[in-house]
């Protein structure tokens, strides 16, 4: 199974970007992982909400295929334990699914296209963080997903 992030605009925090580069790095022993960026809408500045989500929206679909588990990282989502969510990942490998993808959407969420193309929703935190923060949390719970599911002693339980 491969596992992709899509996500809206570049991290311009360096210190930011080298945990998710370390993270990244280590999610390759257990899962073919990547992280798609997806460049900001041009002009967003000029656009309304709905426009914005829209072209974000168009944006994001262009890389799904109707084969893909597409999964949106939504406030309104499921939360799960990190336990509970190793048990998600695990349904999904055995499952034998090729591509499971994950997105975080722009500044105002996701167009309802992509709402109505969404496969689920899964909320890292009923708090708000910003997006390239957000970046580095969900990468790095894959990360301790994978450990646990082969009880390796990053998770301490």
């Amino acid at each position: 199974m491969k596992i992709t992030l899509l996500a809206i605009g570049k991290t311009d925090n360096n210190q930011l970007q080298t945990l998710m580069d370390d993270y990244t790095k280590r999610l390759g022993f257990y899962v073919s992982f990547e992280m798609e960026v997806i460049p900001d809408v041009k002009n967003a500045k000029n656009l309304s909400e709905a426009l914005q989500k829209q072209a974000e929206g168009e944006e994001i679909l262009k890389r799904t295929t109707t084969a893909d588990v597409l999964i949106l990282l939504d406030e309104k989502g499921k939360t799960y334990t990190s336990e509970g969510f190793a048990e998600f990942l695990q349904k999904k490998m055995n499952s034998g699914l090729k591509n499971l993808i994950f997105v975080i959407g722009g500044p105002y969420g996701f167009s309802e296209a992509v709402y109505e193309r969404a496969n689920g929703k899964v909320s890292l935190s009923s708090m708000t963080f910003s997006h390239q923060m957000v970046r580095l949390f969900f990468i790095e719970q894959l990360y301790r997903g994978f450990t646990i599911l082969r009880n390796e002693p990053y998770h301490h339980r």
